[in-house]
């Protein structure tokens, strides 16, 4: 078989990692990569050619793009794949604002043979299926309600001027950057939000984006979850603790590059009429992170199956980026500073993407 050949759209930490994995796997291999800090173009010793700006890259004969630009760039260079005939595949957020997702849906639509996911990792982190897989067996009962955090320190985003906190190129702080891994998981968990109140600052920073968002949500069947997204919690942090029916679950830590987010556990625990409140618990850590493999592993299969993107799909993408707006919105004094709208209401979401 013919290798799918693989371009690069910012080759920065992620664009690296995705080089890693895209290597690794037989029927890809990387052709060439572009970023900005390259002085000029080139090749490496390898044989992959770099380039300074995407449009040299798409003059390249490829199949597949992976765009891991700028939030501002993310949609431009998702589109424009799009167009030339390549399957993409573009990071988290898919962009500044549902606008930007819009955008990117109508010309998706336009070109119904290639196909589209967005790089919402946390999904294929062990942890995360495990407790899907719980979820979805009833084995513990239904769901109650969930309390996330999911916060890190200001030495990645918020401690230097760059261009996460900018709201021009970002489009939002630590919630859209960060914080929309756990407004994923919990759309995942729970279904979908239709009441959301909550409180969002950048009182620490004084960034025009957020460095703290506090939400909290209900669905429909009264499944209600708290979340606290933060760039003020100076020992960076994943925790989320889903309450059912028959007992509790809590994922801990989550394996990341930078090792800062301590251990990756489960912990489930098994009601019983007499635990007395100190129900039997089991714990269990996972020591790799497997989630970008499986994560490319399952786009390649869907390109060369014509299988439909499940995971990530833009479908997905455009939902978890209205609860982040949802959540800006509902501050109201927030909205207001920040003339922000949360587009279009959650009835229509399916039938845009149809």
């Amino acid at each position: 078989m013919i290798p799918l050949r693989v371009g690069i759209a910012g080759y920065g930490v992620v664009g690296k990692r995705r080089r890693q994995v895209i290597d690794q796997r037989p029927g890809l291999k990387t052709i060439a990569v572009c970023d900005r800090v390259f002085p000029h173009e080139g090749t490496f010793e390898d044989g992959v050619r770099y380039y300074r700006n995407y449009r040299q890259l798409l003059d390249e004969d490829l199949d597949i793009l992976f765009v891991c630009m700028t939030n501002d760039m993310a949609p431009e260079v998702t589109i424009a794949g799009l167009e030339k005939g390549l399957h993409v595949f573009c990071e988290k957020p898919p962009g500044r604002n549902i606008a930007d997702v819009l955008r990117v849906i109508e010309i998706e639509r336009k070109h119904p043979k290639q196909k589209l996911k967005y790089g919402f990792n946390h999904r294929y982190h062990d942890s995360v299926r495990d407790a899907l897989r719980i979820i979805r067996s009833r084995e513990l009962g239904h769901v109650i309600n969930l309390r996330g955090v999911y916060g890190k320190s200001a030495i990645i985003t918020f401690q230097q001027n760059d261009w996460r906190s900018n709201r021009a190129l970002a489009g939002g702080g630590i919630l859209l950057d960060q914080g929309i891994h756990m407004v994923d998981m919990m759309r995942l968990f729970a279904g979908d939000f239709v009441d959301v109140y909550s409180f969002v600052s950048n009182g620490y920073w004084n960034h025009d984006v957020e460095d703290n968002a506090y939400a909290l949500m209900r669905t429909a069947d009264g499944v209600v979850a708290m979340l606290h997204s933060s760039a003020t919690q100076w020992r960076h942090r994943f925790h989320l603790e889903i309450a059912l029916s028959e007992g509790l679950i809590i994922l801990s830590g989550i394996l990341s590059g930078s090792k800062s987010y301590g251990a990756e556990t489960i912990t489930v625990a098994y009601k019983s009429p007499d635990d007395a409140g100190d129900p039997r618990e089991v714990t269990t850590r996972y020591n790799q992170d497997i989630s970008w493999r499986d994560e490319v592993i399952e786009f390649h299969d869907c390109i060369v199956n014509d299988a439909p993107i499940v995971e990530g799909s833009s479908l997905e993408a455009l939902k978890s980026m209205h609860l982040v707006y949802r959540i800006y919105c509902a501050d109201r004094e927030w909205r207001e500073r920040y003339q922000l709208d949360d587009g279009v209401p959650l009835e229509m979401l399916e039938e845009i993407t149809q």
